[in-house]
């Protein structure tokens, strides 16, 4: 069962997952000589980054990458990248070794295996992996009835195209299996409605029905989740 952490505010919680983060972080330099952790996009993650960059670590021995990335320019509103060099990248933060999931090819298909061949240079197992979900129980870019979610759920790639069910654009994510390729995973929630859907992934069931279930429901990788009321 996750560990969960229980916080009246999104902003309480992303402190104290900032907190967490830098803490294994520090202790991943002192134990390894190199430390990293891969963050999702949206608003959720915002605060968290920025927290984090603030924190006194030696930055230049944290490799730093996404979860998923839509397949759009870097300095797209819609960047994961964008958010992430805005936030966290910052001060004595942007000394840590960014690895990006969108490249120059034509699309996220095109584009993939030159993704995968820059993830196989990371430091795995990355010592953090913080997930969101989605309102349908997505996490990363596997999404209920996408059509490489069976893929993307058996693969044992560390990365997948896929094109989301009603999203915009394509999409880069990793795998289940590179997700479980990590020392520890965090997942971030706030309000009734995704602690509805987080409480319904945690009670069993199909992991095709509701993705998280692939993160909530397996034993081998430490969960921690952070729910926020609002």
């Amino acid at each position: 069962m996750p560990t969960e952490h229980l916080f009246a505010t999104g902003a309480q919680a992303a402190a104290d997952i900032a907190t967490r983060i830098a803490t294994l972080l520090a202790e991943g330099i002192a134990t390894r000589g190199v430390a990293s952790i891969a963050v999702s996009g949206g608003r959720s993650p915002r605060p968290v980054l920025e927290a984090l960059s603030a924190v006194d670590l030696d930055w230049s021995k944290v490799v730093v990458t996404l979860v998923d990335e839509r397949w759009v320019a870097p300095d797209s509103a819609d960047s994961n990248e964008r958010l992430v060099r805005e936030t966290l990248l910052q001060g004595a933060a942007a000394k840590a070794r960014f690895v990006p999931m969108k490249n120059d090819a034509a699309d996220a298909y095109a584009g993939q295996a030159a993704v995968e061949a820059d993830f196989a240079t990371l430091p795995w197992p990355l010592d953090i992996i913080l997930l969101g979900m989605g309102d349908d129980g997505h996490t990363a870019s596997l999404f209920p009835e996408g059509k490489e979610l069976a893929e993307g759920l058996a693969s044992k790639a560390l990365t997948i195209a896929a094109t989301p069910p009603v999203a915009p654009h394509q999409r880069m994510s990793l795998t289940a299996h590179a997700i479980v390729q990590s020392h520890h995973i965090f997942l971030q929630i706030s309000g009734a409605g995704k602690k509805a859907v987080y409480d319904r992934a945690l009670a069993g069931g199909a992991v095709e029905e509701l993705p998280i279930r692939l993160a909530l429901l397996q034993e081998a990788v430490p969960v921690e989740v952070w729910i926020a009321d609002a």
